[in-house]
């Protein structure tokens, strides 16, 4: 099943920034009202805070809030943190794509919210329950099953 993406403009917009953390499967998510490099050095602090050990890798596509002048400067006073940008056009080698779309099913599909509010509060509830049933993410499908036992036909002419 396929939903519509939605499109509008306006001061009601708001943006979920989110970073998954494939070692155990847990998310961090934020709200904000705009996708600006201000928004953007608020959520890596989040992601900073949820991590306060080892190195952070944050794979991300090319934004200009993700590459301003700005975030660069705000990343040279945080070492821990380390960008690596996806080539264009090719978000599926990003993992977080994955758990966006079922985030978006437990959160906002076939839902209508009157406000920024309710976002954000359908926003944390879905990432809590997410990420207490979590698991670590890993690349490819699980291998198939083996089949113990095959079904032989016999045909009688």
């Amino acid at each position: 099943m396929k939903s519509e993406v939605d499109y509008g403009r306006g001061p009601e917009k708001t943006w979920v920034y989110g970073a998954l953390r494939v070692r155990d499967g847990h998310e961090v998510t934020m709200t904000a009202s705009s996708r600006n490099s201000v928004s953007y050095q608020q959520f890596l602090q989040e992601v900073e805070a949820a991590n306060p050990t080892g190195d952070i890798y944050v794979v991300t596509d090319n934004l200009s809030s993700h590459n301003s002048l700005s975030t660069r400067t705000w990343l040279e006073d945080h070492p821990r943190i380390q960008h690596i940008f996806i080539p264009v056009a090719a978000c599926w080698l990003n993992l977080q794509e994955g758990w966006w779309r079922i985030f978006r099913k437990a959160a906002l599909a076939g839902q209508s919210f009157a406000g920024p509010a309710e976002i954000e509060h359908a926003t944390r509830l879905a990432t809590s329950q997410l990420n207490a049933r979590a698991r670590p993410w890993v690349w490819g499908r699980p291998p198939p099953p083996t089949r113990s036992l095959r079904r032989r036909y016999v045909y009688i002419l």
